[in-house]
């Protein structure tokens, strides 16, 4: 199993930090310091932690600045590195991001959003549930209190996702999907095909979209719910204060 990581995406309400910068590489430390560890810096090393040593990163929007940086992180997290760049980061949403990575899901992978800092024990947890026949498994969030903007989520027992999306009222949701997910080599080329019917049909929909075709398809989509933790999805100026408090704690 190795580490994939989403970093194409633009972050505009990030300026005038991703005028530069993809928003993976935007400073999480708690000074701001452009030397500062970034939320890539912070995912790397969750994945070293629990024994990756295998890495892939989607780039898209100022790719170049992960490339000037892909040595140095090799070295600072012991994580091979292999860039996958998505020619239509700027364009479409991260449907096809995640798509542009089918070749690399057929190992197996982690998948972290380039925008959420989250505690090591999300991929510990994500691995702890494996096994049973569970091919994809969904950090869920069951504590916070929701709100329109979140990634909120329906889960049965026994049954798994039946709903993933914004478009929810939130007191019908089982949790929010945070953004990390562990994915079987199994369910790999499943996932592709759901992921390219999903960007096909509207360029502007979220891979999380394509976990609901999945579902609509029949597959079993799993959650696994990661506790009481501290973590955040960084859109904007105020989740980013947010995840400098966050990342300081790590």
């Amino acid at each position: 199993m190795i580490g994939l990581v989403l970093a194409a995406g633009a972050g505009r309400r990030l300026r005038p930090y991703t005028d530069t910068l993809p928003k993976a590489l935007v400073p999480v430390g708690p000074d701001g310091a452009a030397d500062g560890p970034t939320v890539l810096d912070l995912t790397l090393g969750n994945f070293a932690a629990v024994g990756i040593t295998r890495a892939a990163v989607v780039v898209g929007y100022r790719k170049e600045a992960v490339y000037a940086r892909k040595d140095a992180l090799e070295a600072r997290y012991g994580v091979e590195l292999t860039l996958i760049e998505n020619d239509k980061a700027e364009e479409w949403n991260n449907a096809y991001s995640l798509w542009c990575a089918r070749d690399v899901l057929r190992e197996g992978v982690i998948l972290a959003n380039g925008d959420t800092v989250h505690p090591v024990s999300v991929e510990r947890t994500l691995l702890a549930a494996r096994g049973e026949g569970r091919r994809i498994i969904l950090a869920l969030d069951t504590v916070k209190k929701l709100a329109d903007e979140e990634m909120k989520v329906v889960a049965e027992p026994g049954r798994g996702v039946r709903r993933i999306t914004k478009l929810m009222d939130p007191a019908d949701a089982t949790g929010e999907y945070i953004g990390v997910t562990l994915i079987e080599a199994e369910a790999a080329a499943d996932l592709a095909d759901a992921l390219k019917a999903t960007f096909e049909r509207d360029p502007d929909l979220y891979y999380e979209d394509g976990y609901q075709e999945l579902a609509n398809r029949g597959h079993t989509l799993d959650v696994a719910p990661v506790g009481d933790i501290p973590w955040v999805e960084i859109d904007n100026h105020a989740d980013l204060a947010r995840g400098r408090e966050i990342a300081c704690q790590y």
